[in-house]
């Protein structure tokens, strides 16, 4: 069901990022199927977006907008179960996201020379909802809750419409805007949503941001609208990857590699393990646990894929350099010590310590998020938050005398670069003198 690597004796100069098994994630080959799509928006808007919602979503809607009271109506016909379950998740979540937040900072560099870090929301912010194989509701709560409380006064959110709810997106995603107050909703999906938020169409204005996961097509369109507006990342397929020795629970281990295989697609499951005994106990649980479970077949398919594998190591030490060279999306790790192994983790989406932290728990209710970065981006790359939605702002301000002291400096420095009229725009506030 999934191969297996033996990475035991490699020579300290290997390279694991390009051992380490991964999907191929063509971003430049979407690209040139949706550029199309982005002029089709930005030159005849909801028009367009209503012919290719008929087009990949099978759907004959004559307007994107979803009605507030079918958002409300929605909430109301939720299962209180549900509900009850997002409420938890948002207010952990809520709780996690306001310790990111930062005061603004005043530094005196000198006398009466004062920089000011101040930190500032972002205007408008267009959220993404992917639609796929499952309505991913916990989605909206990761998209929306840090925003919140970043302080953003305006968003826009979209899903794709839903051919079984005449058009509208999911009624649980409905639900969950109508249940964080979001009224602006758009049943909209696909490469064309991304265009309508960084070109705006008609109710929908244009955002300066765009976030949230999606297919390699609204990644290719993030990709090519970056500079018109911001985005967070370029979100692949979902990955885990766990840590592990013998202390480590097989059927722990097993369920949780299951947990991100049930994406289906490309998503990757990697086993990073010092035990061959463990790493066979883990395969026999996989075989039992996956046979057991709904969505069996794009489970296996998911496990069998050049993306997955067991992956036998010397040492811990071997190990750790392994998942830091692989830089997972999400990272459990399942060891003695759990704790001060993952504090020597450098590049991880998320970290999972030990046999009671499930990366499930992190997908709902961890109070972190679960917008991550995939596809090796988290050596240089964070998860979404409430720094997300802020940007900073440098603010200077100078005395005349704290402007004095550095005046001949700066006129200095210009005419090394030689740009003399830079050097002028200080002196010339001290000519005569």
């Amino acid at each position: 069901m999934i191969r297996r690597i033996d990475l035991r004796g490699a020579e300290a100069s290997t390279d694991y990022r390009a051992v380490v098994p991964r999907a191929e994630f063509d971003i430049e080959k979407a690209t040139h199927a949706v550029q199309p799509i982005l002029d089709a928006v930005r030159e005849r808007g909801v028009e367009a977006i209503l012919e290719l919602n008929a087009r990949f979503d099978g759907v004959e809607q004559t307007d994107l907008r979803v009605p507030v009271e079918t958002l409300h109506r929605a909430l109301a016909e939720l299962d209180p179960a549900i509900r009850a379950g997002l409420e938890e998740s948002i207010t952990r979540l809520r709780t996690a996201s306001a310790a990111e937040l930062e005061d603004d900072v005043v530094v005196e560099v000198a006398d009466g020379a004062t920089v000011t870090h101040r930190s500032v929301p972002i205007d408008r912010v267009g959220l993404y909802v992917p639609g796929g194989d499952a309505p991913l509701v916990s989605t909206v709560l990761m998209n929306v809750v840090p925003a919140r409380v970043a302080g953003v006064p305006s968003m826009a959110l979209a899903s794709p419409p839903q051919k079984e709810f005449g058009g509208l997106p999911h009624p649980t995603i409905m639900a969950a805007c109508a249940l964080l107050g979001v009224e602006e909703v758009y049943a909209a999906g696909g490469a064309q949503a991304i265009a309508m938020f960084a070109y705006g169409a008609g109710p929908c204005r244009p955002v300066n941001l765009v976030v949230g996961p999606g297919n390699p097509y609204v990644t290719a369109a993030k990709r090519l609208l970056r500079g018109l507006v911001g985005i967070d990342a370029e979100a692949g397929p979902s990955e885990i990857a766990i840590l592990a020795d013998d202390s480590a629970d097989a059927a722990f281990v097993a369920a949780d590699l299951l947990t991100e295989a049930e994406h289906g697609g490309s998503s990757g499951s990697v086993l990073v393990t010092v035990s061959e005994a463990l790493a066979d106990d883990v395969v026999a649980e996989l075989d039992k646990q996956v046979s057991a479970t709904t969505h069996s077949e794009r489970i296996a398919a998911s496990l069998a894929g050049p993306q997955s594998a067991v992956i036998l190591v010397d040492d811990l030490d071997q190990g750790l350099d392994v998942v830091n060279a692989y830089a997972s999306e999400h990272l459990e790790i399942h060891t003695r010590d759990a704790s001060a192994v993952a504090a020597r983790v450098r590049n991880a989406g998320a970290i999972f310590i030990g046999p009671w932290s499930p990366v499930a728990v992190g997908d709902y209710c961890a109070g972190s998020n679960h917008v991550l970065p995939t596809g090796g981006c988290a050596c240089h790359s964070s998860g979404l938050g409430a720094r997300t939605f802020r940007k900073q702002i440098h603010v200077v301000e100078y005395t005349r005398d704290a402007l004095a002291v550095v005046a001949g400096h700066v006129r200095t420095l210009a005419e090394a670069e030689d740009l003399p009229g830079h050097g002028a725009g200080a002196t010339i506030r001290f000519a005569g003198e």
